[in-house]
């Protein structure tokens, strides 16, 4: 049997409110194949990014098991989840992360120096990536003097630069506007189609028509379509 490439485990995830618990992720189960394209929809609260984090390492869940590519991540000691987080995933953020102080091109090759890679190559390789993504003449200005699109293609590019198997992008258009949303979401389905399994978790109605399956989170848990259709226009009613 083919074992899936992602695949969760009656995952919980808590969070202390005071004298009160957020059960922000209940009995998740789910199986993602390599070299999908996968769409996480839900409401602000619905858990969507807390599971994002859960795979990528960047939380630990309350109970539960993932595994990626043969790895149980749940499982690793502290370093040994950074080396996952900086060779296996690539992030993408609705806010771009980007460090301010930094170029275009020493933004997207910065994961690179933790990898002990010489600034020649880290260089070749970012100016490569800037290349793809149609900024190769912006490798020298910083993420002020870039649009809010352009900077989102630079995080893309920092996400690539380590070649990951796989790509996590919490709501990757929430910031941009219709026509810059719409260039990431061809790049994203750019990634896709060059091998790599991506994960969005998105608002964005357009992102369903990239993907390869959809899923949809209420209240920390997956529903079916049909389910959450049926919360949104109550919702929508109210």
């Amino acid at each position: 049997m083919v074992l899936p490439f992602i695949e969760i485990s009656n995952l919980y995830k808590d969070f202390p409110m005071g004298h009160n618990v957020v059960h922000a992720l209940a009995e998740v189960n789910l199986r993602i194949e390599q070299n999908t394209f996968t769409v996480v929809m839900g409401p602000s609260g619905s858990g969507k990014s807390t599971l994002l984090y859960l795979l990528g390492g960047l939380d630990r869940p309350t109970q539960g098991r993932i595994v990626i590519d043969g790895q149980e991540i749940n499982t690793l000691d502290e370093n040994a989840l950074a080396i996952f987080r900086r060779r296996s995933v690539g992030f993408i953020f609705q806010s771009f992360n980007l460090i301010q102080t930094m170029s275009a091109m020493d933004n997207v090759s910065f994961p690179l120096r933790f990898e002990r890679v010489s600034r020649k190559k880290r260089n070749y390789i970012a100016n490569d990536l800037l290349l793809r993504i149609g900024l190769s003449d912006r490798a020298n200005h910083r993420p002020t003097e870039l649009s809010g699109g352009q900077q989102q293609r630079v995080a893309i590019a920092r996400a690539m630069v380590n070649d990951p198997k796989v790509i996590l992008a919490d709501e990757p258009t929430g910031n941009l506007d219709t026509s810059s949303g719409s260039s990431v979401m061809r790049l994203l389905s750019e990634l896709h189609n060059s091998g790599r399994t991506i994960l969005v978790v998105s608002h964005d109605q357009r992102m369903k028509n990239f993907a390869t399956h959809n899923l949809y989170l209420l209240d920390g848990r997956i529903v079916s379509e049909t389910e959450y259709n049926a919360a949104s226009n109550l919702a929508f009613d109210a």
